[in-house]
C-alpha cells in the first residue's frame, strides 16, 4: 500500500544539527530530531521546510523514505526538482544532517530560482541486486510520487560518493536530466579495483555499469565534478574530468568525509539550480 501524503511542517530552524520534521507515514506521526540550541551570540539559523514520506517500493521489495526539502517560506507546489542520492552505508536523511535544507534556503535567497532536493533511500550502488532494484525505483516508481506531491518532474540529480555512481547512471539513461552533479563519486578506473568492493558479481556487470565505461552518454553540459584531494577516488574522479570536460569541475582541500561535503554542497546547489528549468 501505497502511504497517504503527509502534511508539510515549514519554518523550521538549522544550525549544526537537523531540527524537527514531519514523518509523514500513513497516520503522518510527527517525529522530533535532535538539535542543539545555537549560541545567543551567533547568527540566526537558517529556515528550511523537511517532509518525510514513507513509501513502499515494489522495485526494491520494502518501505523507504523519501525526504522532500523546500526553501523556506516557498510553496513546494510546481517546484522544480533536483533528485539526490546518497553514498554507501547511508541514507536518505544523510542530507539533512549534511545541512542540505539550511543550503537550499541560502542558495535561494542569493537569487537562484526556488527548487526542490529530493532525497530517496537506494543501496548497491544504486544498480539491481537480485530483487532489490533502486535504479527501478529511480526511473518507475519516483516520478510518481514526485507528481503526488505537487512538484514538477525530475530534471536534475547530485549525489554523493555511492550516490555520485548513481546520479551518473541515472543520468546516462534519462535524457530529461538536464543537470548532474558529483561530490567524491565513487567510481573504478579497473575491474579490479572495483572488485575489491564485492559490489559487482562480475566484470560484464561492472562494465554495463560503470559510468568512466560509458563517459560519451553522460552529458557535458550541466555536469559539475567535486572532489577533494585527500579523497581514495580522487585519480578516479581525475579521469572523469578529463574524460567528460564538466562544466565545472573542482578539486579542493578535502578528504572523503561529511566535513568535505558539507563544504561543497552549498556551492552544487548554486551550480544545479539555474540548470533545472
Amino acid at each position: 500500500m501505497r502511504s497517504k501524503p503527509g502534511v508539510t511542517r515549514r519554518g523550521l530552524l538549522f544550525g549544526s544539527a537537523a531540527a524537527l520534521v514531519s514523518a509523514c507515514t500513513g497516520r503522518s506521526a510527527p517525529v522530533a530530531a535532535p538539535s542543539s540550541a545555537a549560541p545567543a551570540s551567533s547568527p540566526s539559523p537558517l529556515k528550511a521546510s523537511i517532509t518525510i514520506h514513507r513509501r513502499h517500493s515494489a522495485a526494491r521489495g520494502r518501505d523507504v523514505d523519501v525526504v522532500l526539502m523546500t526553501p523556506d517560506g516557498v510553496p513546494s507546489t510546481g517546484l522544480p526538482v533536483c533528485v539526490a542520492l546518497h553514498g554507501r552505508g547511508s541514507n536518505a536523511r544523510t542530507f539533512m544532517d549534511l545541512d542540505l535544507p539550511a543550503a537550499l534556503t541560502a542558495a535561494v535567497r542569493s537569487g537562484i530560482r526556488p527548487f526542490a532536493v529530493v532525497a530517496v533511500d537506494g543501496s548497491h550502488y544504486w544498480v539491481p541486486d537480485g530483487d532489490d532494484d533502486p535504479r527501478r525505483m529511480l526511473s518507475d516508481e519516483l516520478p510518481g510520487w514526485l507528481s503526488e506531491a505537487g512538484l514538477r518532474p525530475m530534471t536534475g540529480v547530485l549525489g554523493i560518493s555511492m550516490g555520485g555512481f548513481g546520479a551518473l547512471n541515472l543520468a546516462r539513461r534519462r535524457r530529461d536530466v538536464r543537470t548532474v552533479a558529483t561530490c567524491s563519486a565513487a567510481l573504478f578506473r579497473t575491474w579490479p579495483d572495483a572488485r575489491t568492493r564485492h559490489i559487482f558479481p562480475s566484470q560484464d556487470d561492472w562494465t554495463a555499469a560503470e559510468p568512466l565505461q560509458h563517459v560519451d552518454e553522460l552529458p557535458t553540459r550541466g555536469l559539475g565534478v567535486w572532489c577533494g584531494d585527500g579523497d581514495p577516488f580522487l585519480a578516479a574522479n581525475r579521469k572523469l574530468i578529463s574524460s567528460a570536460k564538466p562544466e565545472v569541475a573542482r578539486i579542493t582541500p578535502g578528504e572523503h568525509t561529511s566535513e568535505y561535503w558539507r563544504g561543497v554542497l552549498p556551492e552544487v546547489l548554486r551550480f544545479v539550480g539555474p540548470r533545472l528549468a
